[in-house]
């Protein structure tokens, strides 16, 4: 779980920058107070009082060096050139030596963890995918890292130096009467304990609702994203009526549990400090009255006094703002303390390349996704190289589990895979894949060009490799009729191409990058038959060109295959050829029976 550490770590690469920022930050506040003491020392030459020692040294300091007599007008001009050194000559400093140290801390803070994040979506496995949408992950990233963008230069450019601008006051009030300096202090305590206490249970109350946030934007994109189905089944009304009720929640506990926390907190706060100013005020005056402190002290202590009560609403708003940022940034470090994948490839560039020959074995192969219910028991199948095998049987009969192992997605609970004999457990995972591809049902496609999402898994394709690729998938015709040909924009998840179109495009990017092993997991189930026939003819010009693998209901499509494997409840139950399992009474039969009399559809 996430600790307030977690985002202090966020920062760690520059702990020298952060350090030198924050102490001249700090400085220069304390620095801002030499103007009140020089005001008051500028009323008693003023008011024929006598300066402060510390002030009567300085001035003979001035006079010995410069030959000039001690008098009224050389204390002025004194006093008048140290307020200008701490008002006019800092200026540019301080903007250069804090404000640019903390905004280059933010936003390269903000690139680093940006390039960490993509690094750790890349490698998280594919069970974190199938229990979180893409909505609820990409808000979490996006509210983590730019609450921290925001929060640092607040933190490190006034809270901290803030509290440092306190403490200078603290010490220049026990200077002029400790008496004054007790109580400022004792009411400074006060004041931070009964904040900090309420603003620990707002935090309570601010994690809650990010949860329901979050919640409220996953469902905003699962509508965004479904939005065929949405209107395809008339629900915008349920729909509509689902999410006014969260943000009716999310309302509730916003203004009647935090915000309503927060006015009764700040009004609270404010009563106190404007007591304790008061009380300060009946203080300083007295001790005035009775010659304790000259009239200079007594403008110094005020002020001073009043400038440190008037940060308290600074402090206590920075406080708040962290408070209503904190459960983010936590949820943020929850999402990158996520263990990596055993699926995880490498993320550095590989020079190594694999080549096989494309024999594949399961041996003795068992897996399940829950140990007490096994998908797959003892699987034994040997594939030989450029043999088309096809993997059929009934929904949930461990088909796509078994690709799945293949790929490396999972490792299986006992037995092993091999190519060429090797284990593939041995092999580098990333190099392993490549040499790999598969064809899904449904074709993932990116927002960009018809020739970037051909090209996705070899960048260093020639145009002539695409073409024929295109051609073997029957691709070649869509191509001709687009408007920009290969550098059509297919949008956002290839929406201007129909499914028969997208699958082609698959089998033509599985095709670009040469694999030993080719899957078509289901390529034609969702396809109409025309579409369903191109795709055939495509995959019939591929077998006996390297290994392949079919997993299909429909089994028009795997009766050329060299093997078929008939799976039923995990386990391997017929093998032969299309002709050879129909003279068979068995499952293989009964499904294609049933799909010849149009029983069965799929």
């Amino acid at each position: 779980m996430a600790k307030f550490r977690d985002i202090l770590k966020y920062y760690e690469h520059y702990r020298a920058v952060i350090i030198f920022s924050i102490a001249a930050a700090s400085i220069f506040e304390i620095i801002d107070l030499v103007v009140p003491y020089a005001t008051g020392q500028i009323l008693n030459v003023l008011s024929g009082q006598p300066v402060d020692r510390l002030m009567q040294n300085a001035i003979a300091a001035v006079a010995n060096i410069t030959q000039l007599p001690q008098n009224r007008f050389l204390s002025l001009a004194v006093l008048m050139g140290l307020i200008f050194l701490v008002t006019v000559v800092r200026a540019p400093i301080q903007m250069w030596s804090t404000w640019w140290y903390h905004w280059y801390i933010a936003l390269r803070s903000r690139q680093d963890h940006f390039k960490k994040t993509v690094a750790k979506i890349l490698t998280l496995p594919l069970e974190f995918y199938d229990e979180n949408n893409p909505g609820r992950i990409a808000g979490k990233i996006s509210k983590g890292i730019e609450n921290h963008t925001w929060t640092y230069p607040e933190f490190a450019g006034q809270l901290i130096p803030k509290l440092f601008r306190v403490l200078g006051i603290f010490v220049v009030i026990l200077l002029i009467e400790w008496r004054i300096a007790l109580l400022f202090l004792l009411s400074f305590v006060v004041i931070l304990s009964f904040t900090l206490k309420d603003l620990k249970q707002l935090v309570e109350q601010e994690r809650r609702l990010d949860k329901y946030m979050e919640n409220t934007q996953s469902r905003n994109s699962e509508i965004i994203t479904n939005i065929k189905t949405v209107k395809a089944f008339a629900t915008e009304a349920q729909e509509l009526k689902r999410q006014k009720q969260r943000f009716n929640r999310e309302f509730k506990v916003i203004v009647f549990r935090i915000h309503l926390g927060y006015v009764k907190l700040g009004t609270l706060r404010t009563a106190v400090i404007q007591f304790c100013v008061f009380m300060v005020l009946g203080l300083t005056l007295a001790a005035t009255v009775k010659g304790q402190i000259s009239l200079g002290h007594f403008v110094t202590t005020l002020t001073v006094s009043s400038m440190a009560y008037a940060e308290l609403e600074p402090i206590s708003n920075l406080a708040e703002i962290f408070a209503r940022r904190y459960a983010s940034m936590l949820r943020y470090h929850e999402l990158m303390q996520q263990p990596i994948g055993v699926d995880a490839a490498s993320l550095e560039e590989s020079t190594e390349a694999y080549n096989f020959t494309g024999k594949v074995e399961f041996s003795h192969l068992s897996f399940g996704y829950d140990a007490n219910r096994p998908v797959l028991s003892d699987i034994n199948l040997l594939i030989e190289p450029y043999q088309t095998v096809a993997l059929v049987g009934r929904s949930g009969s461990g088909k796509s589990t078994l690709v799945k192992l293949l790929f490396r997605y999972f490792e299986p609970n006992q037995g092993k895979i091999l190519i060429d004999g090797q284990d593939i457990r041995t092999l580098d995972v990333g190099n392993y894949r490549r040499r790999l591809a598969i064809v899904h049902q449904e074709v993932d496609v990116f927002n960009g060009t018809l020739l970037d999402n051909l090209t996705y898994g070899d960048r260093q394709a020639s145009f002539q490799q695409v073409e024929e690729a295109c051609r073997i998938a029957r691709l070649d015709e869509v191509i001709h009729q687009l408007p920009e040909g290969y550098y059509t924009v297919v949008g956002e998840r290839g929406v201007r191409l129909s499914g028969g179109q997208r699958q082609r495009l698959g089998i033509a990017r599985a095709l670009l990058v040469n694999p030993d092993v080719l899957i078509f997991d289901e390529a034609t189930s969702s396809l109409d038959y025309e579409s369903e026939r191109l795709i055939q003819l495509a995959m019939r010009s591929i077998l006996g060109t390297r290994t392949t693998i079919i997993i299909a209901h429909r089994l028009s499509t795997v009766r050329e295959a060299d093997k078929i494997v008939v799976l039923d409840q995990g386990k391997i139950v017929e093998v032969g050829s299309h002709d050879e399992l129909l003279r068979h009474e068995g499952i293989y039969r009964r499904l294609h029976s049933l799909q010849e009399t149009g029983e069965l559809v799929s």
